[in-house]
């Protein structure tokens, strides 16, 4: 069964992203962005909600085109509508047997990209299986919480973690669920 890793950049508070969806105070360059970077060679696969999904077009994503050209896009969302869709991404309703389909396919561990409301209901239904998370050193205060509105408690057990310049970190943390 393929595992679903949560890779994702945060604010030592917990935001994904700052006010408004800004990003521009994360780490962008050196050698753990070039690391993330060369991690995402190795999927084959990534979910993601509709909020990521769009968040895509302020940096030039066109609807309906894949954000990593080598992979499957699986955007799971009851409203989004996509015409002309790229055959590299479908929308999926939100529906937990359609995440236990895509885990039993052939391939390699599945990409969560961003999406604290998608990685929430993920957590809370115990879909999460590794969480890789760039901590970036900055407080934001405010934003998108690593994990949206969920309150689900667990355990995380550190399986690795790694220090990079400017400050980043890319900590590796399987998650426990009793």
């Amino acid at each position: 069964m393929r595992k679903i890793v949560y890779y994702i950049a945060s604010s030592i508070d917990g935001f994904i992203t700052g006010h408004n969806d800004d990003v521009s105070e994360f780490v962008g360059t050196g050698d753990g962005v070039d690391r993330y970077l060369t991690d995402l060679s190795n999927f084959d696969t990534v979910i993601m909600g509709r909020n990521t999904y769009e968040f895509g077009y302020k940096y030039g994503l066109k609807p309906g085109q894949p954000a990593y050209p080598h992979m499957k896009h699986y955007i799971f969302s009851n409203s989004l509508k996509l015409e002309n869709a790229n055959p590299q991404v479908q929308v999926k309703k939100m529906n937990l047997v359609e995440i236990d389909k895509l885990q039993k396919e052939q391939g390699t561990d599945i990409y969560l990209c961003g999406g604290g409301q998608f990685a929430g209901w993920l957590l809370d239904n115990q879909k999460i299986n590794t969480l890789k998370l760039k901590l970036n050193p900055l407080i934001l205060g405010e934003g998108v919480k690593l994990f949206g509105n969920s309150t689900s408690k667990y355990k995380l057990e550190l399986a690795d973690t790694a220090n990079y310049e400017n400050g980043l970190q890319i900590m590796t943390f399987n998650v426990i669920y009793l």
